[in-house]
């Protein structure tokens, strides 16, 4: 009855329902009958997609109506920004809309909205659907500020992997904002961001050994046979304990897949790759999401393995 009053999103604003000739009473039984959801004062969404949406999704409908209710004043900004460019949201709070106001200086909270105090310049934003978006350098450099380390690191190996930023155009950013009270923070967390590192679970992975003393591992090391013929990328390497980690991560067998190719047929493929770098000399180890969690197990076989000198 009211999709067509939905965007593309499948968002509509009050101000656009009362001027179809929906009032409040209206709005008010839609709601009762489960046709209409609000999320925020005077932003309303369709509870089909909503309930669909994983997070991100979700979060991204409340951020496309609070835009359109303040204008161009504002850039969307910080964690907001990253999930619109589609940074995983592993660790990261949802719950607020984060916008950098343009043109006024107060920092404040109200009604899902995060309002940041902070200067931008012309090579700080970009047009996105119509509204401000801070740019990918931006969006990187102010998401670790308000992050703490493991999830703000994760955030910008994204940006790194997918190409979106450069650590080069992170430090000369960062490098313009010398008197930023978040600089130092955000210089450390920068300079243990690596390109190499392909999901949340392979950053937390880096930093797990990192923070045990581990030797810092060469990332996708492409590992090849007597020949030369090559056998496989992997996660991490110890090249000189021929050794192997392996990331399992719930989304690694979906990513490694070829066309026409089921998950089971990926499996026994990437078993029978894992076979070849053993036959090849090496040891190869597998991480999963419950070693981060619990990791001095797993930590105690890795110092164990790479003590041993290779064969």
């Amino acid at each position: 009855m009211i999709e067509h009053l939905f965007d593309e999103h499948g968002v509509t604003l009050r101000r656009d329902l009362v001027a179809a000739g929906v009032h409040d009473q209206a709005i008010l039984r839609l709601r009762r009958a489960g046709s209409l959801l609000r999320v925020r004062h005077g932003v309303y969404v369709d509870p089909t997609r909503w309930e669909a949406a994983p997070p991100p999704q979700r979060h991204l409908m409340l951020a496309r109506g609070v835009l359109q209710m303040y204008g161009d004043d504002v850039a969307l900004s910080h964690t907001s920004a990253a999930m619109a460019y589609g940074a995983p949201d592993w660790a990261i709070p949802l719950k607020y809309v984060h916008l950098t106001d343009l043109y006024s200086a107060g920092e404040r909270r109200q009604a899902s909205v995060h309002h940041h105090q902070g200067r931008c310049d012309v090579h700080d934003v970009r047009r996105l659907d119509e509204h401000w978006i801070t740019t990918p350098v931006r969006t990187a450099l102010d998401a670790a500020a308000v992050l703490p380390r493991s999830p703000a690191v994760a955030l910008l190996d994204h940006f790194l992997h997918t190409g979106l930023v450069t650590k080069a155009e992170l430090a000369l950013s960062l490098g313009r904002r010398q008197q930023w009270s978040a600089h130092l923070d955000v210089l450390l967390k920068v300079d243990q961001s690596q390109v190499g590192s392909e999901s949340v679970g392979e950053s937390r992975a880096r930093l797990l050994f990192q923070d045990h003393g581990l030797a810092t591992p060469v990332l996708q090391l492409e590992i090849r046979d007597e020949t030369g013929a090559f056998i496989g990328r992997v996660d991490f390497a110890w090249p000189g304990q021929r050794l192997i980690v392996e990331f399992d991560g719930m989304t690694k067998y979906h990513r490694l897949r070829r066309p026409g190719e089921t998950i089971e047929q990926a499996v026994v493929r990437e078993k029978l790759r894992e076979d070849r770098m053993r036959d090849e000399g090496w040891t190869v180890l597998r991480m999963t999401w419950w070693d981060l969690e619990h990791p001095d197990s797993f930590v105690a076989r890795l110092q164990s393995r790479w003590a041993r000198p290779a064969a």
